[in-house]
């Protein structure tokens, strides 16, 4: 969809902090954090809602991997995660360590490298 802010980050039209990609699933950290580290997940194939992605267990095993992953890199046991939809018209995860004491939250190039690297 050429409206779609997701799908332009797909098509590498709109930057992004990206933590994970594979031939399905974009990972990139959120632009309005909520915590250090907040994680969207994305089909790349343009789906309204999470519940009309084909491989859903594939897409939830994506979120276990990142969440895993932001458990390593902040030191952070409790991680969040959410289905909304409403603010962007592209299925999407929210995966986020919960905690407004691990780091700059704002600081996206060193938390995308920290939880690429516990991946």
């Amino acid at each position: 969809m050429d409206d779609c802010i997701f799908c332009n980050i797909v098509q590498g039209e709109i930057p992004a902090d990206t933590v994970y990609e594979d031939d399905v699933f974009l990972a990139f950290l959120d632009i309005h954090p909520a915590s250090v580290g907040h994680t969207l997940i994305i089909p790349k194939k343009h789906y309204r809602w999470v519940w009309d992605v084909p491989q859903i267990g594939l897409y939830f095993e994506v979120a276990q991997k990142i969440a895993h992953a932001q458990q390593k890199a902040f030191n952070q046991e409790a991680i969040w995660s959410g289905i909304k939809g409403d603010e962007v018209p592209h299925a999407h995860l929210s995966v986020l360590p919960h905690s407004e004491t691990l780091g700059d939250k704002k600081d996206f190039k060193t938390n995308a490298e920290k939880i690429r690297k516990a991946l």
